[in-house]
């Protein structure tokens, strides 16, 4: 008989892992909750049942996923069954990866394995996010439900994403410029004015000695301006790699003046609407905290919210416990929180705050590109007025310098 290792939250909120034997993985299931406990995971214990990641050309996009999921969800909710489903969409796919990812994970499926286990074969396709919302889908029965709450959860989260990116795009097009216009400032247009002043002779002003200095430095060593700019560029991405890295990086982004409370406001609306889903799914409190905590996307945030997890489990109100972390719950979050507790709607009230707070970051995002473009402009009028004047500077004392 099969032995199935399971993860699983007991009636005092404790995680508990072990193996089970039973007949099959619906079994094992329905025997840990005879025994009082509520799985989080279950898969055989048996490494020869999936089908190993094979490798496959073409490029599965977010979009993709996202409408396999949703056609996925369909399909179960009309009553078929889960490999029908599988092998209908493999076959009903146009693009040869798509079709071969599909065909593969029917094929683990087939074999025994779990939704959940073989999504989890190709971690660049389903994120830990997905795969931890399936898994609780599998565990609890309403996969269907769950597979759509995803669909909507991913189209949400991108156009939330979209709208950020946007956000972004005209301070950093002006960043660009003003880099373009400074390097073609010092390269060209400088060191023609240069020969001109050395025909001449005499005693340059400060500021054009100064400007003609950094042409020069530029012209002569910019090979190793931009070898050091790589390696520094390089440097810094490896450190952020790096946990330790991250972390401080993270908590520098928390503490800059506009950039933290944008950071902050992205993370809770990202926790708040995987929470909400989850809730609304029929997950159990703790283990939908637990994968909503990774939808934070912000390590320090989520080693907050790690601690009030951990109250949570201990009998405290989630409320309260988030009350701990006002970084990422303000006062008017907590109080709405705490009301949606006391009446049982905790996972519509959330979705809801979700919601709110989008369009709030969206405010945000305006006011923060508005004071952005007009101090980008400064800083370019800044420094080009600055070349400008020290070039024109010895042209106002030309006839001395003729002299």
């Amino acid at each position: 008989m099969p032995v199935f290792e399971y993860k699983a939250i007991d009636e005092k909120g404790k995680l508990a892992s072990d193996t089970i034997t039973a007949s099959s993985r619906e079994a094992a299931i329905d025997a840990l909750f005879s025994q009082g406990l509520s799985p989080s995971e279950v898969k055989e214990n048996n490494p020869a049942v999936q089908k190993q990641p094979s490798r496959f050309s073409g490029r599965i996009t977010r979009k993709d996923v996202e409408k396999y999921t949703r056609e996925l969800g369909n399909l179960l909710a009309a009553g078929m069954s889960l490999s029908r489903s599988l092998k209908i969409l493999g076959r009903e796919s146009t693009k040869p990866a798509a079709k071969k990812l599909w065909s593969d994970v029917h094929d683990n499926v087939a074999n025994g394995s779990s939704l959940a286990d073989a999504f989890r074969q190709w971690p660049k396709c389903f994120s830990t996010i997905y795969i931890a919302m399936v898994q609780a889908g599998e565990t609890g029965g309403f996969l269907e439900l769950v597979l759509e709450q995803i669909a909507d959860f991913r189209s949400r989260e991108q156009d939330l994403r979209s709208r950020v990116q946007a956000a972004l795009i005209y301070p950093i097009i002006l960043t660009i410029l003003a880099i373009m216009i400074l390097l073609f400032l010092l390269i060209y247009f400088i060191p023609r004015f240069s020969s001109i002043f050395a025909e001449f002779g005499g005693t340059l002003p400060p500021l054009t000695r100064g400007i003609v200095a950094c042409s020069s430095f530029v012209l002569q060593y910019w090979i190793f301006i931009v070898g050091a700019v790589v390696l520094l560029v390089l440097l810094i991405k490896s450190y952020i790699q790096r946990p330790e890295g991250r972390a401080m990086f993270e908590k520098w982004l928390l503490k800059a003046p506009i950039f933290g409370p944008i950071t902050a406001r992205f993370a809770f609306v990202r926790f708040a609407r995987m929470l909400g889903t989850l809730l609304n799914a029929g997950v159990p409190l703790l283990s939908a905290l637990h994968v909503a905590k990774e939808a934070i996307g912000n390590k320090t945030l989520a080693n907050a919210v790690d601690d009030a997890v951990e109250r949570v489990r201990k009998g405290a109100a989630l409320s309260q416990s988030l009350r701990e972390c006002p970084t990422l719950f303000s006062g008017a979050n907590i109080e709405m929180i705490s009301i949606a507790e006391e009446s049982s709607r905790l996972g519509q009230e959330l979705s809801r705050l979700a919601e709110v707070n989008e369009k709030e970051l969206d405010r945000n995002l305006k006011t923060a590109v508005s004071f952005a473009e007009p101090a980008m402009l400064f800083f370019m009028a800044a420094f080009v007025g600055t070349i400008v004047i020290g070039m024109l500077l010895p042209i106002f004392n030309l006839q001395e310098l003729i002299h």
